[in-house]
């Protein structure tokens, strides 16, 4: 099963957003599975994502960047 990386915060409503459209996309495609990852918890991730979440990362390590639609994550999802 694929694994997608969610980089956010807890403190974050678009990242609790995408959260949410990630939730529907798994109920409707299923086939996934979806890491949240706090940036706020690593220097590193912090510096590379803080400004940019949230961040969804393919199993194949490309990248889309909020703001997305649910179209666009579902091709995302699928490619």
């Amino acid at each position: 099963m694929r694994v997608f990386r969610l980089y956010g915060t807890s403190a974050c409503h678009l990242c609790e957003l995408a959260h949410n459209m990630l939730q529907v996309q798994q109920s409707t495609m299923g086939g996934f599975n979806v890491e949240e990852l706090d940036v706020s918890d690593s220097d590193a991730l912090f510096e590379r994502y803080g400004v940019r979440i949230p961040v969804l990362q393919h199993p194949d390590k490309r990248e889309l960047d909020w703001p997305f639609s649910q179209p666009e994550l579902r091709d995302f999802l699928t490619s």
